[in-house]
């Protein structure tokens, strides 16, 4: 029977109305099955330890299974690509680290996702301390040392990082031409095998994350000669700060990874991440966990982190471009 223009009116704005209220009751029961957190780096490493520690205390607070998801290639531009496609329902996160965020977007050409348009913040999760080591055969003692060194153009110092436009390039770069001098990049394919030649000799430097580099500073391997962070680290408090040991103001280079979501994904959802976030970063166990891998918690709002990623995209930007560092 033909329905007539007031019935077939009603039923269509009856219907209409469905799908708003029903994102809306998704989002405040959020979450109601398995999140996985997708990770661009291998398992093992100080990125996948950091998000599995996360997981594991969610998965305490919701009472619903959160897992970590590794997805390797392209220094982790696949994996947040995949991310960014995902369907933006909160079921499917990131961990960004602050290359992916902040560094890769001027690095590379044709980055298969935008940091900022293609995910919605959702807090910092923690900062990793990088530490400047030489081999324990090194005749350099002292960040001044070095910097007395490689201005005297007497030898040519040689510097390793895991790849080419990693954040121990851009760190140990930021360092040479905040003190005057020129350094060669050697680049390798990890940071494994640059530590490895750095404690031969066969390399002069690296910054390398403290978490990596101190068994092998406490076996007597490596030399720490400073931190690039802006206080002392609580692992080794007697070490300290680069900018401290050589004078220049405000030097660092921080490692921090963060939670992020796609786009669109609905702010109840985001809230209630970043409120579960906020809650397990204050976790003893969480705390004590991230330091045994050099870490600190952070946290923070959406907005903090967003202004972060900012900031660190034009300091890093600015870099790479003054000293023309490309990708192969």
């Amino acid at each position: 029977m033909p329905l007539d223009r007031r019935t077939a009116l009603s039923l269509l704005l009856g219907a209409a109305s469905v799908g708003p209220t029903r994102l809306v009751a998704q989002s405040t029961d959020y979450p109601t099955r398995a999140i996985r957190i997708v990770v661009g780096f291998a398992a093992g490493g100080a990125p996948d330890a950091l998000a599995r520690i996360v997981a594991d205390k969610l998965t305490q607070l919701w009472g619903q299974p959160v897992t970590v998801e590794n997805r390797v290639g392209a220094q982790g531009n696949t994996a947040l690509a995949a991310v960014a496609k995902s369907e933006p329902d909160g079921y499917t996160l990131a961990l960004m680290p602050v290359g992916n965020a902040a560094v890769n977007p001027t690095l590379f050409a044709n980055l298969p996702y935008d940091p900022v348009k293609d995910f919605a913040p959702i807090t910092q999760l923690a900062t990793v301390e990088n530490v400047l080591v030489v081999g324990a055969q090194s005749p350099v003692k002292t960040v001044q040392e070095l910097i007395a060194l490689g201005r005297s153009k007497t030898t040519n110092l040689t510097y390793a990082s895991p790849g080419a436009g990693s954040l121990a390039h851009l760190a140990a770069e930021l360092l040479a031409r905040s003190a005057g001098f020129e350094m060669t990049h050697v680049p390798y394919r990890g940071v494994a095998p640059a530590l490895t030649d750095v404690l031969r000799g066969d390399v002069g430097l690296i910054i390398a994350q403290l978490s990596t580099a101190k068994p092998l500073i406490d076996n007597g391997q490596l030399r720490a000669l400073g931190v690039a962070s802006r206080e002392r680290s609580k692992v080794m408090p007697e070490l300290p700060t680069i900018a401290e040991a050589s004078g220049i103001a405000g030097f660092e280079a921080v490692s921090w990874y963060a939670l992020m979501a796609p786009a669109r994904t609905p702010d109840a959802v985001i809230a209630k991440l970043n409120a579960a976030a906020a809650e397990a970063l204050k976790a003893p166990e969480v705390v004590a966990a991230m330091g045994a891998q050099g870490a600190q918690p952070i946290g923070g709002t959406p907005a903090e982190l967003a202004a972060v990623i900012a900031a660190d995209t034009e300091r890093w930007s600015k870099l790479i471009r003054e000293a023309g560092i490309q990708v192969n």
